[in-house]
């Protein structure tokens, strides 16, 4: 079985395998202007995936909602994939973005895909070798969809579920951010949270190196979920994304992410600064 995450120490011995993609994933910089330390280093044979201009809905005003499925191939065939392709995805803040991609292919079927533990930064860490560029030399591929649709969770379906209760929400902000204490980083929302959600920030499910805690670790987090279906919120769909893979670990339930997150809930509901 091929895992979800594999460690740099995996991908040094398996870089140079036929079926290897290594796509990096990095923003420029997060929303909180998080410059990464590592940046203008590439591991060798990385191509960079675009996940801002490309692989978003580029018709819709909210940040990073999943594109149409059409625009997903198109860009991931420019980028030489196929379906045989064993995707490793990372980026250059350790654990970030690379999830967001990960669940992106697996939302649309593909299976071979892994986050790499600890991203570029763990990767430099190891002494490993890195280049300057990436690589744009590749034939274009064959990459299908193997569903007709992604199985994202709306705000509509967030709204009934206030009264409903049928699924959980975990929302992966920080505390502050969550209970209203600490201002978003978008200048124009309140912070607060969504009726009924619980917190666990991203960062608690990462060890102070950037990799995933063990296993033993995340059971403890993850200790008080009832079998119920999981909805994973953010900011923006991304940091979601990181403790959604943290649970695959340890929980079997149904997850999902809510692609609009706080951004769209704050908006649709009138929680603007003054």
């Amino acid at each position: 079985m091929l895992e979800n995450i594999v460690s740099v120490a995996w991908l040094k011995d398996n870089l140079h395998k036929e079926d290897i993609i290594v796509l990096d994933t990095s923003f420029v910089a997060t929303a909180h202007r998080v410059i990464p330390v590592c940046k203008a280093k590439v591991i060798p044979t990385a191509k960079f995936f675009d996940l801002k201009l490309k692989f978003s809905n580029k018709e819709s005003e909210l940040p990073n909602m999943f594109p149409s499925i059409a625009q997903f191939q198109k860009e991931s065939r420019e980028l030489g994939i196929n379906n045989t392709s064993h995707i490793i995805v990372y980026d250059n803040l350790g654990i970030y973005t690379s999830p967001r991609v990960w669940w992106m292919f697996k939302a649309l079927g593909h299976k071979k895909v892994s986050v790499l533990d600890g991203g570029l930064p763990e990767w430099i860490n190891k002494g490993y070798p890195t280049e300057k560029f990436h690589n744009k030399e590749h034939s274009i591929g064959n990459f299908r969809a193997l569903k007709e649709q992604v199985n994202i969770k709306s705000y509509d379906d967030i709204v009934s579920n206030i009264s409903e209760k049928k699924m959980l929400l975990i929302d992966a902000r920080s505390n502050g951010r969550f209970v209203g204490t600490e201002d978003d980083p978008r200048k124009n929302l309140k912070s607060g949270h969504i009726p009924n959600a619980i917190n666990i920030h991203y960062k608690d499910v990462l060890q102070e190196n950037g990799t995933y805690k063990n296993e033993e670790d995340l059971i403890k987090i993850f200790k008080n979920i009832k079998n119920q279906d999981i909805v994973f919120s953010c900011g923006s769909g991304i940091t979601a994304c990181i403790v959604l893979l943290a649970s695959e670990k340890v929980l079997k339930n149904n997850k999902y992410i809510y692609d609009g997150s706080w951004t769209e809930w704050a908006e649709r509901q009138g929680l603007f600064k003054a």
